[in-house]
């Protein structure tokens, strides 16, 4: 790609913001701010009306459906759709494509840091970037570049299909193998103690369940907000505490189980803090892959779930061996 098209695409998407936006206030009615619109017009065309606060603040967005079919008396609080993907001050033309791209929308608003409203772009950046490559040859780069080829948009063959997914299966039997080995290097604390060994399963498959819930979960915070380390950064203080939680009733339980069926207290720890701990670091993997591999612009649909479960494997049982170990050895 020639260096004036990248460049452009690096551009800040401030750059080329509409900033006539159709704003709302949201402690008015709808037919106050329908009033507020005609008094006042954009001057270009709007999709979206905006629902702020005295501040600037956005709080919502009105398509124009609900506008033309709610009652006049209705508080715009109550029609406004809460959930608005937005996209930040700092990001690039690039970054609003990719927008435009994951959510299929027409428009989207611009905020800065206080997620005041400050412009908006419409489809047409997105097109009018695809059209000028296009004419260039090099439509599919565009796609490349946001990390979703034009291969994978137009429905690829099953031989496609496989060599694209097929590569992330990889990592689970890489840790199946590392795993296997794992249990080997433990393999006298296992015949010693053989309680362990039958608790395995269900240490794997706590830690499991909740890597893929966490990744769920953040492949869903996706869809409304756009990645950065900051927000990762905040976002996991919270996911730690409850795995951590999660993990101390779940290895609770489980010790509480062993305990009846063989009275060994050791085991009973041993289960709680392999739990405890195999839970709260696949809480914490499955809530950074999504967000890592979006910023490293690869799809994190494909590639999160089966390197997640991975780790989780591979971290619940060196915590799960390694504590029999210093307990029971």
């Amino acid at each position: 790609m020639p260096a004036s098209i990248h460049a452009h695409l690096n551009d800040p998407v401030t750059k080329h913001m509409r900033v006539d936006v159709p704003r709302l206030n949201v402690d008015h009615t709808l037919g106050e701010g329908l009033a507020a619109i005609r008094n006042n017009p954009p001057e270009g065309r709007f999709i979206y009306f905006y629902v702020v606060d005295a501040e600037g603040r956005l709080q919502g967005v009105v398509p124009t459906r609900r506008l033309l079919l709610q009652p006049l008396d209705r508080p715009l609080r109550e029609i406004m759709v809460r959930e608005v993907v937005a996209i930040p001050s700092t990001a690039t033309v690039l970054d609003a494509c990719e927008f435009f791209t994951m959510h299929r929308l027409l428009a989207f608003p611009i905020v800065d840091e206080q997620r005041r409203l400050i412009g908006l772009v419409d489809v047409d950046l997105y097109t009018d970037e695809l059209y000028e490559l296009e004419g260039r040859g090099m439509g599919d780069q565009l796609f490349q570049l946001i990390g979703v080829t034009a291969a994978q948009a137009r429905q690829p063959s099953v031989v496609d299909a496989f060599r694209y997914r097929f590569p992330w299966l990889g990592c689970n039997l890489a840790s199946g193998i590392v795993a296997a080995f794992l249990a080997s290097r433990y393999d006298e604390i296992l015949a010693q103690v053989v309680a362990l060994a039958l608790f395995i399963p269900v240490v794997l498959a706590l830690a499991e369940s909740v890597a893929m819930q966490s990744v769920s979960l953040s492949l869903q915070t996706l869809l409304i907000q756009r990645p950065t380390w900051h927000l990762l950064a905040a976002k996991l203080r919270k996911e730690f505490f409850t795995g951590l939680l999660l993990g101390l009733v779940s290895g609770g339980l489980v010790g509480i189980v062993s305990l009846w069926w063989d009275s060994a207290a050791r085991v009973a720890l041993c289960l709680l803090g392999g739990i405890a701990g195999g839970v709260t670091a696949a809480a914490l993997v499955g809530l950074t892959l999504p967000h890592a591999l979006r910023l490293l612009k690869r799809d994190p649909q494909v590639a999160a779930g089966p390197i997640a479960l991975a780790v989780a494997d591979l971290v619940t049982l060196l915590c799960y061996f390694n504590l029999a170990v210093l307990l029971l050895a």
